[in-house]
């Protein structure tokens, strides 16, 4: 094989590899750490303040 296939190859597999990358970044980014939906806070906005409450009252229990 000449040097023009193995470049090619190289270009192709790094070419995947980009584009793994970029598409699953922005696939995580649109969770936050509890793995809901950035985009869809309004909806559960309340179980944010709930999950948040059940925290404290549990570190409060373990006092």
């Amino acid at each position: 094989m000449s040097f023009g296939d193995y470049l090619y190859i190289f270009v192709v597999i790094l070419f995947s590899f980009m584009t793994f990358t970029i598409v699953r970044n922005n696939f995580l980014s649109k969770f936050d750490d509890q793995e809901r939906r950035k985009d869809l806070v309004d909806e559960y906005e309340d179980d944010y303040v709930s999950d948040k409450s059940e925290k404290k009252e549990i570190e409060i229990k373990k006092d």
